[in-house]
Order: structure tokens, then C-alpha cells, then sequence
């Protein structure tokens, strides 16, 4: 019952954070919307049939039933084209004009962008006239559409310097020349980690064991060499081959002295002795979290957005392995995509597991919401439409051209339609909605757990 309820708890949490991220994400297109003098009439966290909703002044905001994003309407995101005149202007009940664009047209893809276009328009009167998006400064609609990834990764980065600075970051491991395990006995390497019995202590004691070295004990030097990693010591064991070796050791505060050899007769897989001996002391070092403050934590998220990029461009091809592990023709990759389905019930494992500490387990979680931002952030600024990065592309190709027309002093082009990429835009949506219900049937039919 009370790993049912854990388990429940870091399903809600991870919902909570992730519900809260949208809304921040959105935020962060709205705040500099409006300062910027843009009008915008909804704030909307969901998709599908309003839940609740409440007009504040200009602005309808409100939650919907699909909880798997949300936006904000900025009123003139779509430019009039020439094509598109007004067809008639006609005046409302008070009096105010009302203008109509032309919705009539021939061909599919120019039909759908037509009526993009007049839907944009309808509820435009002439006192928007100069609040409409596409007529703002480029860099104003680079803001306004960078504003919603910004926040995720600020999100992120401050869950990633808080945790790092803290508990420190086990991506990062810091291996110390302090001895955490001393094995008892020589056992082959699939074995290591199993408990030896009296007689194979007996027989095949490990260098380390027999010598009396102790967990706990910081290696300080090697044959008279001062050790400053574990790795070195590592080389100067191998390096001594048969010979008998002085190491010295820091326990309880006081340097210890203790002889030992250095070599063994490893087991093969069958368990028998073999005749040729190699380096080996038979203790394993204390590996550390690696801590760090901001400068560490910038340096992190700079690896970590090559793994994303990586990541985005096989995308497609590893939602594709999904696909198939649903349908029995492979395993699934544990290290492949998941969607926030998945990370839910990652997060319910997290908070139910028996043998992860309550501290691990908020660490785990707080990784996990971190992760998610981090790369809902950089996958929005990719440079298609519908993402951020697409309308961010369009300002800047706008900003360019428009540069480069008064350097070579002709007519300025004018706006960048945005609207000519809607075929575009819908190809891509349709992509990422197929991804999108494949990474949710695939977390719900063959889901990823935790490594036990």
C-alpha cells in the first residue's frame, strides 16, 4: 500500500513540474509580448475542450482537458499577402471597421494558407492595427518567441547548479584514491561481486585483503611515489609486476606502512587457476558525485546540448525502434526516448523503490524534471515551424534581408511571410504528433524501468 502511494506521489510530482513548465514556458512568450505592445487574447495551458477559463482584461486564460502543452494567441502572427487584398470593409455594431480577406482559392496548400490567414484576420479590428505581430522589430519577435524554450532551460539550470553544488552530479563520477570495497578473494570478472566463501579466502586471497589494507584508507604513496589518483596507482600496480610493494596509507589520521605483492593467479571462467600471473592489489576506490557552481554547471549543459542535438537528429529513427518494440519485433533501448507518460512512470519508480534513500530519491526526481526541460527547451528552438525556433528563424531571415537590401540601397522587402512555410509547418506537426503517440503507446505497452 505504501509503495502504491510513493509510487502515486512521484507520478503527481512529475506531472505537477511538468504542468508548471508549460505554464512558465508560455509565460515566458506572453510577458514580452505584451511589454512589446503586442496583444494577446488567450493564455492556455492543454489542448482540446476548455476546462475553466477567466478574461482578465484583454487576455482569456484558462486550462484544457489534454494536459501535453499549451500557448499563447498573439494576435497578427500572419502577415495580409498581396494576394490576399482586402476583398470589403464593413463596420461593426459600434461603428468600427471591420476588415475581410479574401478566403477564396485555388489549390490545396494555398487554400489551407488562405485560411490560416483569415482566421488570423478575423478578429483584427483597426485599433490593432499597430499592435500586430508580424509589424513588430525583428529582434522583439526574437524575444517574444525565445522567451518560452528560455525558461525551460533557465529551468533547468537551476535545478542542474542547485543539485551540483549540493549532492554533486553522478553523471560526473569523481574517483577518489580512497578504498571503498577491499575484495576478500580473486574471483573472475563476472563474478566480482559476489560474496566469497571461507575457502576460496583461503585459498586465493587478494594482495590487499591478505595484506590488511581496510576500507576507508586513502592511498598516499606507491614504492615511494606519492599518488594523486587512482588511476596512477593503477599503472604503478601493474608496473611492479612480481616484485613486493611498500604502500602507505592514511588511517584514522595516521600513516600506515604495509608490504604486500602486487600480482595473482586470476581463475578462468571454469573457475581454474591459470599459471600467468598479473597486476593486481584487489580493492575498488570511493567514487564521488562530482560538485561544482555555476561555471561547472554551464559547462555540464554545454555537453549536455551535444547529446541533445545528437539526440534530435536520430529522433525519428529511434521512435521508429519503438514502433517496432510494440509491436514484438525488438527489444526496447533503454537509454531510446520517452514521452511524459514514461516520465511519469520513471518518476513513480523513483519515489516507490525500496533501496534508493529518500534524498537520492528527490535528487532522481529533480534530475528527471531538469532532463525534461532541458530538452523540451532545445527542441523547441529547432528552426521549423510550428516550434519557437521556426518563427525565431523567420525574424532572423527578416532582419537579414532586409539588412541586406539597405547595404546594397534597394527597396526595403518588407515582412517575412510566415505563412508561405504553413505547408511546412503542418508536415512537421503531423511528424511530431505520430512521435508523440507512438513514444505514449510505446511507454504504456513496453515500458522503460528503472535499472535494477
Amino acid at each position: 500500500m505504501i509503495s502504491v502511494l510513493l509510487y502515486t506521489l512521484g507520478v503527481v510530482i512529475f506531472a505537477v513540474a511538468i504542468l508548471a513548465s508549460i505554464g512558465l514556458h508560455e509565460l515566458g512568450h506572453m510577458i514580452p509580448a505584451k511589454k512589446f505592445g503586442g496583444k494577446v487574447t488567450q493564455y492556455f495551458i492543454g489542448f482540446g475542450p476548455t476546462v475553466w477559463s477567466k478574461q482578465v482584461g484583454e487576455t482569456e486564460y484558462g486550462v484544457k482537458a489534454i494536459p501535453l502543452g499549451g500557448y499563447v494567441k498573439i494576435v497578427g502572427m500572419l502577415p495580409p499577402a498581396a494576394e490576399d487584398l482586402v476583398e470589403e470593409v464593413e463596420r461593426d455594431a459600434d461603428g468600427n471597421q471591420v476588415f475581410r480577406v479574401r478566403k477564396s482559392n485555388t489549390g490545396m496548400f494555398t487554400q489551407l494558407i488562405s485560411d490560416a490567414r483569415a482566421a488570423e484576420w478575423e478578429l483584427v479590428g483597426p485599433e490593432d492595427s499597430e499592435r500586430l505581430f508580424y509589424k513588430l522589430p525583428w529582434w522583439k519577435k526574437v524575444v517574444v518567441m525565445a522567451g518560452g524554450p528560455t525558461v525551460n532551460i533557465l529551468i533547468a539550470f537551476g535545478v542542474f547548479a542547485a543539485v551540483f553544488a549540493t549532492y554533486g552530479n553522478a553523471g560526473d563520477p569523481k574517483v577518489e584514491t580512497t578504498v571503498e570495497v577491499v575484495h576478500a578473494c580473486v574471483k573472475p570478472a563476472d563474478e566480482s561481486g559476489e560474496v566469497c566463501t571461507e575457502e576460496e579466502i583461503r585459498d586465493q586471497p587478494t594482495p590487499a585483503y591478505a595484506a590488511g589494507i581496510e576500507p576507508g584508507d586513502r592511498m598516499v604513496s606507491f614504492n615511494g611515489t606519492a599518488i594523486t589518483s587512482w588511476d596512477q596507482m593503477q599503472d604503478l600496480v601493474r608496473a611492479n609486476g612480481t616484485k613486493q610493494a611498500t604502500v602507505v596509507v592514511e588511517r584514522d589520521g595516521e600513516r600506515v606502512t604495509i608490504a604486500t605483492k602486487t600480482t595473482v593467479r586470476p581463475p578462468d571462467e571454469a573457475g581454474q587457476v591459470v599459471d600467468e600471473e598479473i597486476g593486481f592489489l584487489g580493492v575498488s576506490p570511493r567514487i564521488e558525485p562530482t560538485t561544482g557552481g555555476v561555471f561547472y554547471t554551464v559547462g555540464q549543459m554545454g555537453h549536455m546540448t551535444v547529446d541533445v542535438v545528437e539526440a534530435l537528429a536520430t529522433l525519428p529513427a529511434k521512435v521508429w525502434d519503438v514502433a517496432q518494440a510494440i509491436v514484438g519485433l525488438e527489444e526496447r533501448d533503454p537509454l531510446g526516448p520517452v514521452s511524459v507518460v514514461g516520465g511519469g512512470r520513471l518518476a513513480g519508480e523513483v519515489a516507490s523503490h525500496d533501496e534508493i534513500s529518500v534524498n537520492d530519491k528527490l535528487v532522481s526526481l529533480l534530475m528527471l524534471i531538469a532532463g525534461f526541460n532541458f530538452f523540451i527547451g532545445m527542441f523547441n528552438f529547432v528552426p521549423l515551424l510550428p516550434l519557437d525556433g521556426g518563427h525565431i528563424a523567420s525574424a532572423l531571415w527578416e532582419a537579414a534581408r532586409r539588412g541586406l537590401a539597405r547595404l546594397r540601397r534597394r527597396p526595403d522587402p518588407g515582412y517575412v511571410d510566415a505563412a508561405k512555410l504553413l505547408p511546412v509547418a503542418y508536415v512537421v506537426a503531423s511528424a511530431l504528433l505520430v512521435m508523440g503517440v507512438v513514444l505514449i503507446v510505446g511507454d504504456l505497452v513496453v515500458p522503460l524501468h528503472l535499472e535494477s
